[in-house]
């Protein structure tokens, strides 16, 4: 008979050969306090979109995976630091991803691992089966870390280790296996209220609970226009938002190197803000395509490129700027050229304040998009009552 605590060490053993930098193990018994949580953000309106719809089977490990017994988490420890930070100037303006898309997608890397872990279970055990899931599945990979021990999660909805702080990627095995369940982590967070003070929008309604639709990492990933009272507060950021992890007293002193994959390339990281308007698909592929932030494609990265010029004042990037307007056939991208021209208060002193009236006068005749149009008009309006 297996003795399964005996194999529970073997694979926390294995784990830790494999470059699993924590690993738990739950009960396959239903989330119900997860599933109350996902329908009153439902309710809220407070869903991103992005996630699975079906609420019962994110609750449910037992609808997923037929005779499955427990769930093992795993938690891979990423970087905060980059060893060298590129240069940022007033005429090469740098972007910024998250720290949780520097170096190798993610998703590879802690699914390579989990697919270890379950290969590992196949040879101990016959008859073993297993089912891997990284942040795309139904499962909540922070409810199953937060049950399993990995750590609690945090008011500002992230995962945190007593370790690594909140700078984790998350991912979780069901299986068959029926492992002796470790203990829920401990909630630390306290009376602390850091990051729900310091978030840029207000994104973080209350302790554990976000509403989407303001969180900077959510509009950085949409297809449509960020809506103009969020515009500012995006900044440089071209994918994600880290302010709620940086602001944590957990996060303090943190900073994890174990994984090269995870070493970011400073370039890719910070990119510069310019030469990433007007890269082809292919380029973009080529380029960013190991990164997790590219799923979406390069539009938003585009469009967050665009208005990070406008809150950088950038006005060197102005000509850039009307070109997009000109030939972009992306309205979404012709809007924030439009806004980000707005916030150049500075082009008055450029010496091409007159040329660029008339090149948008121009410009307003040809364009086809009534949202573009009512745009130019105000800007136009702006501009000649010098009302920057």
């Amino acid at each position: 008979m297996t003795d399964y605590s005996i194999l529970k060490q073997k694979l926390i053993a294995f784990s830790k050969k494999i470059g699993a930098d924590k690993i738990g193990f739950t009960t396959a018994e239903p989330f119900t306090e997860l599933k109350a949580r996902l329908y009153l953000q439902r309710e809220l309106g407070y869903q991103s979109g992005f996630e699975k719809k079906d609420i019962e089977k994110r609750a449910e490990p037992s609808l997923l995976m037929e005779g499955v017994q427990s769930i093992v988490a795993v938690a891979l420890a990423y970087p905060k630091k980059m060893a060298v930070r590129p240069e940022n100037t007033k005429e090469n303006r740098r972007g910024a991803f998250c720290r949780a898309s520097w170096g190798t997608d993610y998703h590879q890397l802690v699914g390579e691992c989990l697919e270890k872990l379950g290969r590992f279970l196949i040879d101990e055990i016959p008859g073993a089966r297993f089912k891997n899931m990284v942040d795309t599945g139904e499962l909540s990979d922070r409810a199953v870390a937060e049950r399993a021990g990995i750590g609690w999660s945090g008011k500002n909805t992230n995962v945190i280790t007593k370790e690594f702080g909140s700078y984790v990627y998350l991912g979780e095995m069901l299986t068959n296996i029926p492992f002796p369940p470790d203990r829920p982590a401990e909630d630390l967070c306290g009376d602390c209220t850091i990051c729900i003070d310091r978030c840029p929008t207000g994104a973080i309604v209350q302790g554990g609970q976000l509403n989407s639709h303001k969180c900077i990492a959510f509009l950085t990933q949409t297809k449509q226009d960020i809506p103009e009272y969020y515009r500012r507060a995006v900044g440089n950021r071209v994918y994600g938002c880290d302010t709620c992890q940086q602001v944590c007293p957990y996060n303090c002193g943190v900073d994890s190197h174990f994984h090269d994959e995870m070493e970011p390339d400073p370039e890719l990281a910070r990119p510069l803000l310019k030469p990433l308007l007007t890269l082809s698909n292919r380029s973009f592929k080529e380029t960013f395509g190991k990164l997790s932030g590219s799923w979406r494609g390069k539009k938003p990265i585009q469009r967050n490129a665009v208005l990070a010029l406008g809150n950088y004042k950038d006005v060197t990037a102005a000509p850039e700027l009307l070109h997009l307007l000109e030939k972009d056939p992306r309205p979404v991208i012709r809007r924030a050229a439009v806004w980000s021209l707005g916030k150049m208060r500075n082009l008055l002193e450029s010496g091409v304040y007159e040329e660029m009236i008339g090149t948008l006068q121009t410009l307003l005749e040809k364009e086809t998009d009534e949202k573009v149009r009512n745009d130019i008009e105000r800007l136009l309006l702006r501009w000649q009552l010098r009302e920057f």
